[in-house]
């Protein structure tokens, strides 16, 4: 079985896309231990350092997917990808607030390569995740409400198969299902890019992310990289 995958469509629009994929299962989650809780903090200070007076708009993994949004008819002044949007939230407050384990460690991957890492709670979701363009009858609610929405026809979306979107604007908000809480132990997680060093960038934030795991949530993984020749995820037990 596929966990995770691109439909064809997607592939064909965005021939460039790189993608990282983690099955994590057994996981432990929580608040964020002490010593990856340092490692968060410093890694703030640390981009914040780097980018210094650079406009997050000349950043060319945050200007990529700027690309890719309108590429699909979105403002992506209005909507920022998940990337932009920690590290606009970083540049101007100073600081990004704890959540809990996986989440800290999605977004330090996250702001030390401007990449989008998005931890979905598999519990909720049913069969392959598909990333693909909406046609409207998906079913969709927001982070922090149980309100249901629908994503815009041809607005670009991860679903399960029963329709559940666990991402809606590709990667600009995900849903109240899919968000890692505490009782999470088994997560799906993608990191993704559309710039020029794409697959270097997702291969090193991939290795990141499976070595945090490994330290701090243990269980077991399962990973690969996508692409327009690699478009899916397998379940190691072939189900």
């Amino acid at each position: 079985m596929h966990i995770f995958q691109y439909h064809p469509d997607i592939l064909t629009r965005y021939p460039q896309i790189v993608g990282g994929t983690i099955l994590a299962q057994n996981v432990t989650n929580g608040p964020t231990p002490a010593g990856l809780q340092a490692l968060y903090q410093t890694e703030q200070q640390r981009v914040l350092q780097r980018i210094g007076d650079t406009p997050l708009s000349q950043i060319e993994s945050l200007a990529a997917w700027r690309r890719a949004f309108r590429g699909f008819g979105v403002d992506p002044t209005q909507y920022r990808s998940a990337s932009e949007a920690l590290l606009r939230r970083l540049t101007k407050k100073g600081n990004i607030p704890s959540i809990n384990l996986l989440v800290d460690l999605g977004n330090l991957v996250s702001i030390r390569y401007g990449l989008p890492v998005a931890v979905f709670e598999r519990h909720a979701l049913h069969g392959t995740v598909t990333v693909h363009f909406a046609d409207g009858l998906e079913r969709y609610s927001e982070l922090g409400t149980s309100d249901e929405d629908h994503p815009e026809p041809g607005e670009v979306v991860f679903s399960d198969e029963t329709g559940l979107v666990i991402a809606r604007r590709w990667c600009w908000r995900q849903s109240e299902a899919s968000a890692a809480v505490e009782q999470t132990r088994e997560c799906l997680i993608t990191v993704e890019g559309h710039h020029a060093t794409n697959r270097h960038d997702v291969e090193a934030a991939l290795d990141d992310l499976l070595a945090l795991l490994k330290e701090y949530a243990g269980g077991t993984t399962t990973s690969a990289i996508l692409d327009v020749h690699h478009p899916a995820l397998i379940s190691p037990f072939g189900d």
